[in-house]
């Protein structure tokens, strides 16, 4: 059965790894510890994937400068002393691999920083299987279509040949904003009927029903 995508552009956290708990926990640790609100598990979940000055600007408004700076400094501090036991959903390895060597182009589009997905992508070891990826420091945060323009461009492939594949309404609603159509995951940041609304081609619960929708369908 010929390919219907030349290119899958996937989100790393919440998608790839299994990091949205940690990400919500320093959050709110960070939160405390600058003498803000800790926001509710939900509403720090819904910022996962957004920039930081975006994130920052849904849970607490506008903040003075040396607050937010504070605000960011502890929850890298947290976030980089649990980053490196976050372990990637079952069978993330072994699908990427799989994916690559049918002849996909695969992509990361991400609300990490470039020095954490590097780190990521080399203690996971599945750095040589992506051809191209996008942080959220290099471009406009999602929902802004800039990485998956970006990708699209470098990599040569048009949109309808492209497939997003991410746990957040910002990943899908930046495929729509791209042109692009999607995947929804909801094992991560994300609940249903949050995603259902950006129209993805389906929906999974477990890594592993996706990995069989894309072996097949992709």
């Amino acid at each position: 059965m010929p390919q219907r995508f030349d290119l899958i552009v996937f989100d790393w956290d919440g998608t790839l790894a299994n990091s949205t708990q940690m990400i919500i926990d320093c959050i709110s640790e960070a939160s405390a510890d600058v003498g803000l609100p800790v926001p509710e598990a939900s509403a720090a979940g819904y910022v996962i994937g957004l920039g930081l000055y975006e994130a920052v600007a849904v849970l607490f408004g506008e903040l003075g400068e040396i607050q937010f700076q504070q605000l960011v400094a502890r929850y890298r501090f947290h976030y980089h002393a649990r980053d490196e036991q976050t372990p990637l959903f079952d069978g993330v390895a072994e699908t990427v691999s799989e994916l690559e060597s049918q002849g996909f182009l695969l992509a990361v589009a991400t609300g990490k920083g470039r020095n954490g997905l590097n780190k990521s992508l080399e203690r996971s070891g599945l750095s040589r299987y992506f051809s191209a990826t996008r942080c959220v420091d290099e471009c406009r945060s999602k929902p802004d279509p800039q990485m998956l323009n970006e990708l699209m461009d470098e990599l040569g492939v048009a949109a309808e040949r492209t497939l997003m594949v991410g746990d957040t309404s910002h990943d899908l609603e930046m495929a729509q904003n791209a042109g692009v159509v999607s995947l929804a995951v909801t094992y991560g940041a994300h609940p249903l009927q949050s995603l259902l609304p950006h129209m993805p081609l389906a929906h999974f619960d477990s890594f592993t029903k996706l990995r069989q929708w894309l072996i097949i369908n992709a």
